[in-house]
């Protein structure tokens, strides 16, 4: 039955999952403490995919490589319906030494996903020849073109966006959430779902039950060039570099658990640039254009809470996925909807289940 829901939070988790809610014909607001889009999912890379599957649980990639076969066909389809092009690509992620090539190959192969053992210098200009792993089919999005997409998808489809509308507290009433209080007042609905990231455990106090969500700071690089000086993602270490189209080269990030410390540091500058011109010696005397950072929303094993509140019945979440909210957040809303609806899962979701 077609029912009213509050979402709380505008990043890419709170966005498909208010399209994905309206297009099952529910009536959809989105409360942002801020602006939408502008958070994590602004700051993030948009690889999408977790940078090496095979170091994660099945939770993790199962999520995560459900999302990435979805996006060609919603990138495209958000194009053409809002004439806001996402930019996704399907460049590719060339891994550099070190990695366990054993352990890589052989959960790719049990995967089916597609793996190459490459040469370096093939790929690279200027660098010695060393054996690299290429996986052709990770892609990439722009993360601000995809929010401004999504957002104007959700006002197509009629859903309701109220910015600088931060919840100071969730009113409960039984066994039901009866209502939002915000700095502009209650706000009411039938159900109510939480996508605010890093602030999800913060929000909700006393009723976060045992959601396992904390802000983990991530500083990133961006450089620009005349033309992209490579075409892959490159991967090294933990370090990535995404080449956008435009000649822009994102370079991230760190993992700090500073709590709501959103500022930059020299040291995370330091550390960053000295990382990559080890990479690129040619880079010595290229300085970066923009140092930012973000909340992602740690969690225990980078999985997610994807589920009903253990004793509110008409409040959910879906938050905490770490470093991968653009990556997961098509599937993610899936699931949820899926869950809304009483509809079958593509898969289990025990693992997502709110403790």
């Amino acid at each position: 039955m077609p029912s009213k829901i509050l979402i709380i939070g505008g990043g890419a988790v709170g966005l498909t999952s208010a399209i994905a809610l309206l297009e099952a014909g529910h009536r959809v607001t989105l409360l942002e403490r801020g602006s939408i889009g502008l958070e994590a999912s602004w700051a993030g890379g948009g690889i999408m995919s977790p940078l090496c599957s095979w170091d994660y649980k099945d939770s993790v990639t199962r999520l995560a490589h459900r999302s990435m076969a979805m996006l060609p066909i919603v990138a495209e389809t958000l194009k053409q319906l809002t004439g806001i092009d996402p930019e996704y690509q399907r460049s590719g992620m060339l891994v550099l030494p070190s990695y366990d090539a054993d352990l890589a190959l052989r959960w790719c192969e049990q995967q089916h996903f597609a793996i190459q053992q490459v040469d370096v210098s093939d790929y690279l200009t200027g660098h010695r020849s060393q054996p690299a792993l290429l996986l052709p089919e990770v892609g990439q999005v722009r993360n601000p073109r995809l929010l401004r997409a999504l957002r104007k998808r959700m006002e197509m489809l009629g859903g309701e966006i109220l910015e600088q509308h931060e919840v100071l507290s969730v009113v409960v009433q039984g066994d039901q959430v009866s209502g939002l209080q915000t700095v502009h007042g209650m706000q009411s609905a039938d159900r109510y779902v939480v996508t605010a990231g890093a602030w999800s455990k913060t929000l909700l106090g006393e009723h976060a039950a045992q959601m396992d969500v904390k802000p983990i700071r991530g500083q990133i690089l961006l450089f620009k060039f005349d033309t992209p000086p490579f075409t892959q993602i490159l991967l090294k270490d933990g370090l990535y570099l995404i080449p956008r189209r435009d000649g822009h080269v994102v370079v991230g990030s760190t993992l700090e658990d500073v709590g709501f410390d959103k500022s930059t540091t020299q040291v995370a500058y330091d550390d960053l640039l000295g990382r990559i011109r080890q990479i690129f010696p040619s880079w010595q005397h290229i300085e970066p254009i923009k140092h930012w950072a973000g909340f992602r929303p740690g969690s225990p094993d980078n999985i997610p809470v994807i589920s009903r509140h253990p004793q509110l019945q008409n409040l959910y979440a879906s938050t905490g996925h770490f470093r991968y909210g653009v990556t997961m957040s098509l599937a993610s809303a899936e699931l949820l909807c899926n869950l809304m609806e009483a509809r079958p899962q593509p898969f289990s979701v025990e693992e997502y289940r709110w403790r």
